[in-house]
């Protein structure tokens, strides 16, 4: 299983947010490519990049921060947040960005995603399934829908999309562990790459999380406070 540390940008800083909620901000760093540097230095194979302020607007504000990301990082990089048209889409891949994550696209336009894995292939896709109570959100999640979870899933797998970034938003940032019943019904009923996301917060969630058969692990807070070492994560991902 793969251990990939997040760096959620908001006006140019790396900021952790509490369940998705932007008036609940913690900014940890100024200088976001110090950051991604670390965790490069520890070990990380891969680093998750959320453009929130794109997130929010659906217009990518932190172009500039990503690609000095890219550009200075050996480790591939995946991107999501305001990825909502193929013009923004190609810009990233364009940069150097391994894969681009969509969730809002998803459910207001599946035709772009299938469009991007005709287009760049089903590799550099990724969707994220945002979720409250088994139900997609969207735009930030800030807004509901009537879509479940496994059913975006199996719709987007039929387009050509072989991985989901899932996240339970009510343990986002919480340190309260993943949701491991979702996600093991997830890998279970799919039979899709799923990379886990929210709450995790000890290398026994990463332990738990290897054993039910997800492919990766997105760390965010549990990082930034010192809860887990990510040297420490990636020894605990490791088959036994």
């Amino acid at each position: 299983m793969e251990v990939i540390p997040a760096l959620d940008l908001k006006s140019g800083r790396c900021v952790r947010l509490y369940q998705g909620d932007f008036a609940q901000e913690t900014v940890f760093s100024s200088n976001p490519l110090e950051v991604a540097q670390r965790w490069q230095a520890e070990g990380a194979g891969r680093l998750h990049i959320v453009d929130l302020d794109g997130a929010a607007t659906g217009e990518q504000t932190n172009y500039d921060v990503i690609r000095s990301l890219v550009s200075n990082l050996r480790i591939p990089v995946q991107v999501g947040g305001g990825v909502r048209s193929r013009e923004s889409a190609d810009r990233l891949l364009g940069l150097g960005v391994s894969r681009v994550v969509l969730g809002t696209a998803a459910i207001e336009d599946p035709a772009l995603v299938e469009e991007l894995c005709r287009i760049h292939g089903g590799e550099q896709v990724v969707v994220a399934v945002d979720s409250r109570d088994g139900y997609v959100a969207t735009r930030g999640w800030m807004e509901g829908s009537s879509v479940l979870s496994v059913d975006l899933v199996q719709s987007m797998g039929a387009l050509g999309v072989p991985r989901f970034l899932c996240t339970d938003i009510s343990r986002d940032g919480t340190l309260t562990h993943p949701n491991f019943e979702s996600l093991r019904q997830l890998v279970q009923a799919t039979s899709m790459a799923i990379l886990a996301s929210g709450g995790i917060s000890s290398e026994e969630d990463i332990q738990e999380l290897s054993g039910i058969g997800v492919e990766g692990a997105i760390l965010g807070r549990a990082l930034y406070t010192g809860d887990i070492l990510l040297e420490a994560a990636i020894e605990a991902s490791k088959p036994r």
